[in-house]
């Protein structure tokens, strides 16, 4: 049997790395929902400390897999390492957090904001130049959670704030891990976050422990797989397609969320909410298509994605 050309196999591992994408984002869909059962009865400092149980113990063995752990933990940035692993866990308890009192199909409308905010703190901490398009570009998408939020639509309690706030966590997360990935390996990157992590929610998480019953053990245990499966995904798709391939469709995760709202909870989104988070879509994903262009001449400004984090 011959080998497939070189453009044939190309275009079969982007289709292959976008369907792995899209599954990773059903998956991650489900793991919100149930994580929204379990808040309401559980404090998300338990929730998350629980999951990042699962995710160090993911993060280890797959490490361990391609070598020593001590080299892992040999980086260049450790620091900025640690704040990545900070980061990330404030931005899985602000989301939590949010989730129990915010609309789950909401939630992901605002959340989606993250890529524009990304844009923004890009400039700082990458020293990247962001020009008057992309600025319009952000400031269309910020408009956009503005209508989700507007007078009589989302109550402006804390839980819109704790989802602002994840969103902002996760932006400047994004852009730390593309600062150290020009240095430090993803198995490092991976190891900080899975150690780290644990570390900082078990040490808050502890003290906030309630006993679980049968029921509630079982959909932790159901958080934790869908956790673990849905990274292992991820991480198959970015190995089989370039990453600005994929983080567009990050956004199916908006209808998925509006489906599982409607199903589980019984709530469907109003629709002037649903045109605020068209509008964060469209503007993220010109932001994309920018940035896309820009790289193709030669300009560093390729999409941040998430790579070895727990995701919402």
């Amino acid at each position: 049997m011959t080998a497939p050309a070189p453009e044939r196999r190309q275009a079969d591992n982007v289709a292959l790395g976008i369907g792995l994408s899209l599954l990773a984002i059903v998956i991650f869909g489900i793991q919100d929902a149930i994580s929204k059962l379990l808040v309401q009865d559980y404090s998300p400092f338990q929730i998350a400390m629980m999951r990042f149980w699962a995710f160090a113990a993911f993060s280890l063995v797959l490490v361990a897999r391609q070598g020593p752990l001590r080299q892992a933990f040999r980086s260049k940035h450790p620091w900025l390492q640690v704040l990545r692993a900070i980061l990330l866990v404030v931005d899985i308890w602000f989301f939590a957090a949010a989730l129990q009192t915010v609309p789950l199909a909401e939630l992901q409308a605002i959340t989606l904001v993250y890529p524009l905010v990304t844009t923004l703190v890009a400039i700082p901490i990458l020293g990247e130049k962001v020009g008057l398009f992309r600025f319009a570009a952000v400031l269309v998408g910020f408009c956009g959670a503005l209508i989700i939020v507007r007078p009589g639509g989302l109550p402006i309690d804390l839980g819109v704030g704790f989802a602002v706030a994840s969103a902002s966590c996760f932006a400047v997360y994004l852009a730390l891990t593309r600062k150290v990935s020009a240095s430090d390996t993803t198995a490092t990157s991976m190891v900080y976050v899975g150690v780290g992590g644990l570390v900082l929610t078990t040490a808050v998480g502890i003290f906030f422990w309630k006993p679980l019953d049968m029921q509630s053990l079982l959909l932790i245990l159901m958080v934790t797989i869908t956790s673990v499966a849905a990274h292992g995904l991820m991480m198959v798709a970015m190995s089989r397609a370039p990453a600005s391939a994929l983080q567009p469709f990050n956004y199916m995760s908006l209808p998925w969320g509006i489906v599982l709202s409607y199903t589980v909870f019984g709530h469907l989104i109003d629709p002037i909410a649903l045109v605020g988070g068209a509008v964060i879509v469209a503007a993220g994903l010109v932001v994309m298509a920018r940035e896309r262009r820009l790289s193709q001449r030669g300009r560093k400004t390729e999409p941040v994605v998430a790579e070895e984090g727990p995701t919402h």
